[in-house]
């Protein structure tokens, strides 16, 4: 099976329908009408149409045996704090529509019960896509066990989930540590998978640069891929989140995130064989406003 995954949509659906239709083609060349189809997370905000993205990468994730999924990204994760009345919408979200449909039980329970990591294994090597990152200090196994225990909570029961979002957000604790617990474990592998950009040497983990793909070579930072020694190295990890980074392919990495909803691409990859898909898209916002 063929398996493409495909970077931030951010509410682009009419993008997301042509990349759709990309990748039937391709894979069908190749002799495969029904390939697997992964999203890297933000499925939805900024974009224009982040009601009719949701509910489209839904009904095809529903119908689709397992074939077609998507992991978690910060803006899926927003969606949940708004829809629980834990945060607030900001003034470049793009979320109301969702709040405001009919189906929007549905559509938020789904967004809920998505994976924070998904392995798959392609052209004899594994691959971990996640939206952001991974530590340093996790290998693959690891980290993928690390997304189950958000995952359980997150498909727990109602009082459980609603009482950790309240406590999900904040920049603490910063570096990883297996003595971690509760809440604050929990949010250290959401801030990992979701928000990860740069770390030092020692995998503390920095939030504050988000415009960038470069850090001050005089701040210590770097990103994450690039420290040295990481456990991860020998999987292929696919991501996107970072936008400034933009595509980068690498025997041990995948980066997908080319600024869909900034104006540039919208990306995809065969992992078998490293087919590259883009899309050209229209600027839905200023870069002036960006925020990733």
């Amino acid at each position: 099976m063929q398996t493409y995954v495909i970077g931030d949509l951010q509410g682009c659906h009419e993008q997301a329908l042509s990349m759709l239709d990309r990748i039937r083609a391709h894979a069908a060349e190749c002799g495969n009408m029904a390939p697997a189809i992964l999203f890297a997370g933000d499925l939805i905000n900024r974009g224009p149409d982040s009601l009719a993205t949701l509910r489209h990468v839904r009904r095809l994730a529903l119908a689709s045996g397992g074939r077609i999924d998507s992991v978690l990204g910060n803006h899926d994760l927003h969606l949940l704090a708004v829809a629980y009345g834990i945060r607030a919408e900001h003034k470049s979200d793009t979320l109301a529509e969702i709040l405001d449909a009919p189906d929007r039980d549905e559509l938020i329970d789904w967004v809920r019960r998505r994976p924070l990591a998904i392995s798959v294994h392609a052209a004899g090597r594994e691959h971990v896509l996640v939206h952001a990152g991974l530590l340093p200090q996790w290998n693959a196994q690891q980290a993928l066990a690390l997304a189950g225990e958000v995952q359980a909570m997150l498909r727990g029961p109602d009082h459980a989930f609603a009482e950790f979002l309240a406590q999900m957000y904040g920049n603490e604790p910063a570096q990883w540590s297996d003595q971690l617990a509760g809440a604050d474990r929990l949010r250290c592998i959401i801030n990992a998978m979701t928000r990860l950009r740069f770390c030092d040497a020692a995998g503390v983990m920095d939030f504050k640069m988000k415009e960038s793909g470069k850090a001050d070579p005089s701040s210590g930072l770097m990103p994450w891929f690039e420290v040295p020694g990481r456990q991860s190295a020998n999987a292929t990890v696919v991501f996107g989140h970072w936008s400034a980074l933009g595509l980068t392919v690498r025997p041990d990495l995948i980066g997908l995130d080319s600024g869909c909803v900034w104006g540039g691409q919208l990306s995809a990859m065969c992992l078998e064989d490293r087919s590259l898909l883009q899309v050209q898209c229209p600027q839905f916002q200023e870069p002036a406003k960006k925020k990733a």
